[in-house]
């Protein structure tokens, strides 16, 4: 049996708000719907090429606002992506690769500045926030593992 991941709910506070940062990255808005009860409100985005989105909004989900970290977006070029967000106006970490091996450690101890030794595949990475603190990272992946 096939199983794809179709959509992350996160967490936030000012839908509107998140609304505008997430247009900022230039993700493609799927819909905002506004529920008949007061209270209820479902925004997606799907970020280009993915076939996962986000939804957020009012009355979807009891997690905290800003309580989601290590949301990973996997690009080709990392100092490109980097640059294309500082570009927007996104405030996005150094490049840095995890002192111990390939996935990085919780927090920023671990963080060496720069990309993966070899610049290989899965170990380089650039973090932000959305604007309630839900944690992104980029991930630079060229040639995916066996069975992926």
């Amino acid at each position: 049996m096939e199983m794809k991941l179709e959509v992350v709910l996160v967490p936030v506070s000012d839908v509107d708000r998140a609304k505008a940062f997430y247009e900022k990255l230039g993700w493609r808005m799927d819909i905002d719907y506004v529920g008949d009860e007061a209270g209820f409100r479902v925004v997606q985005f799907t970020p280009p090429g993915s076939e996962c989105s986000i939804i957020f909004g009012e009355g979807i989900t009891a997690a905290d606002p800003g309580s989601y970290e290590g949301l990973q977006l996997t690009v080709t070029d990392i100092v490109a992506a980097r640059e294309e967000l500082v570009g927007l106006g996104i405030e996005v970490s150094e490049v840095f690769h995890d002192s111990g091996g390939i996935f990085h450690h919780i927090g920023d101890a671990s963080r060496t500045i720069g990309v993966a030794p070899e610049n290989a595949d899965y170990g380089s990475f650039a973090s932000f926030s959305d604007p309630d603190g839900n944690g992104w990272l980029l991930q630079e992946i060229n040639k995916r593992a066996p069975g992926r």
